[in-house]
């Protein structure tokens, strides 16, 4: 079954999600420490196919580059050497913790696990996800109207 992996990078943890076999769905996966994310994704494909990497990517207001876009881009490096034959795409990620916070408060969580930032990595990457997803779909729409 094939599957989307979508990534929230950041210097410390990186939120990792999922999309269904359809690639219809995002869902949070794991969060796991930055220095062992591409271990984590090396053996996470050995055992699911997947067919696409998709990374969050800050933007300012002003559609340039956040301060942060240069960790990523560090991380995107590694990732296009480790997985050469992954494609990889980015998503804008404006706004993506606080959907996130949001998301969790909203699902009910406790306010103490709403602390752990883990917890929003992983919600993050999903959202991340879930908006390639969407515009992947609307994108296959419009070319049936």
């Amino acid at each position: 079954m094939e599957r989307i992996v979508g990534i929230d990078y950041g210097r410390k943890r990186v939120g990792v999600a999922v999309s269904d076999p359809l690639g219809i769905f995002a869902s949070a996966l794991e969060t796991v420490p930055a220095g062992s994310v591409l271990a984590y994704l090396k053996n996470y494909t050995l055992k699911e196919s997947v067919v696409r990497i998709v990374v969050g990517y800050p933007m300012n207001m002003d559609n340039k580059p956040s301060e942060a876009a240069k960790d990523v881009d560090a991380f995107l490096n590694m990732l296009k050497k480790q997985f050469p034959n992954i494609p990889v795409t980015l998503q804008d990620e404006r706004f993506t913790s606080k959907m996130a916070m949001r998301t969790l408060v909203d699902g009910g969580m406790k306010k103490s696990d709403r602390r752990v930032k883990g917890n929003i990595d992983k919600v993050s990457a999903a959202i991340i996800l879930q908006s390639y997803l969407d515009s992947r779909a609307r994108l296959e729409n419009d070319k049936r109207d």
